[in-house]
């Protein structure tokens, strides 16, 4: 499973790490790469409501693996769609399948990570996401080496391309048969109706402060991962190789606070840990926008990698922290903040086509702080929370 997390990660940031290239090859505009971005986004929530169908089709295993040669196929095909002569529409198309295959393997493969925690009855899953953060961290390594080095984009997306396929796989011979979940019969919904019924725990004013909570910090890492690198190339006018190797900073840093994140969790606390990273990942993205020189650049980019590390998994920890219809509740989290990961950042895309890039990150900042103010009662002390619930 950490095998899996990794490759996911690694194609994900292998093609974040060219953005910059992809847009001159193709003379795009700011705007341009922000409705390139939301056809990514589309496919990716489009593969969110046919994932659980896909797994009970093909089980983990299968759904896995399937999913995972879909990425290596489709990322191989953004690279060739990624060249001057190819069309605006070929790149989106191509972005669409990577992520489309992207959301089924991430749902499947978080499941199963869950499913494999609750049976070995140890925490694991932030140590599966501190590998996917390893996984884009060697992406944005090797995108910066091949953006230095003058590797065209489609060369370098189809060597990743063939390495995911090739370890894909390997690694998922290793993943554990372990035994099915007998589901609660439920009535036949329409997806539409399924999403309101979830959407409307969010009357729940708790899990409306631990949705608005994962909503500012899930965009705060998205932001990161799709327009960092852009910031750091057109904002401050550094080279390509250098915004790879920002990205590769922030992604560096979300690593490191993940997989310290439960000591600190463990000695502080949940609100205050979560405060003190919020503050770092305000500071951090603050400095990235008004730095004037590159190593307040880089700075900036570890310090908002930092801060944005916990986020997430917390998030969902809380809204599972609860006697009843902690699944439900867990989902609908999941959904605001893939909502936020997803549809947040191509936004920016067309605020930063009139504003500029780094001037459209002052959105993102402003809902971090708002994701602060929640926390005091995201973040209250299970049983006061299930004492009026």
């Amino acid at each position: 499973m950490l095998a899996v997390f990794a490759l996911c990660g690694f194609a994900t940031a292998s093609w974040v790490s060219r953005i910059p290239a992809v847009r001159d090859n193709l003379d795009l505009t700011t705007a341009d790469v922000g409705l390139l971005l939301f056809g990514g986004a589309a496919g990716a929530i489009f593969g969110l409501t046919l994932a659980p169908w896909f797994q009970r089709l093909l089980g983990a295993r299968r759904g896995i693996l399937y999913g995972l040669l879909g990425m290596a196929v489709a990322t191989v095909l953004l690279g060739l769609a990624a060249e001057s002569n190819s069309t605006f529409a070929l790149a989106t198309a191509a972005l669409v399948g990577q992520s489309f295959a992207f959301s089924i393997t991430d749902v499947i493969m978080n499941v199963e990570g869950a499913q494999l925690e609750r049976s070995i009855r140890k925490t694991l899953m932030p140590m599966l996401h501190a590998f996917f953060s390893l996984g884009t961290i060697a992406g944005a390594l090797v995108g910066a080496g091949a953006a230095a080095t003058g590797v065209s984009v489609s060369v370098h997306l189809a060597a990743v391309g063939a390495l995911v396929a090739l370890a894909s796989f390997y690694s998922v011979r290793f993943i554990p048969r372990l035994p099915t979940v007998e589901e609660v019969p439920r009535p036949k919904q329409t997806g539409p109706e399924r999403l309101a019924q979830q959407l409307r725990l969010l009357r729940d004013p708790r899990l409306a402060f631990i949705g608005l909570l994962v909503v500012g910090m899930t965009l705060t890492e998205g932001a990161a991962n799709d327009w960092i690198a852009l910031g750091a190339v057109d904002g401050h006018g550094l080279p390509q190789e250098v915004g790879a190797l920002v990205f590769g900073a922030f992604v560096t840093a979300m690593t490191i606070g993940r997989m310290l994140g439960g000591p600190l969790i463990d000695r502080f606390g949940r609100a205050k840990s979560l405060i003190g990273l919020a503050l770092l990942g305000l500071s951090g993205l603050l400095l990235f926008i008004l730095a004037e020189n590159t190593w307040l650049v880089v700075l900036g980019a570890l310090l908002w990698g930092l801060g944005g590390s916990l986020g997430f998994p917390i998030g969902v920890t809380l809204a599972a922290d609860h006697p009843t219809h902690a699944a439900e509740r867990v989902s609908t989290v999941a959904i605001c903040g893939y909502f936020a990961f997803l549809v947040g950042p191509p936004a920016l895309g067309i605020l930063g086509e009139h504003w500029g890039v780094l001037n459209a990150l002052y959105i993102v900042a402003g809902l971090l702080m708002l994701s602060l103010l929640a926390i005091p009662r995201a973040a209250r002390p299970a049983r006061e929370r299930h004492a009026d619930s």
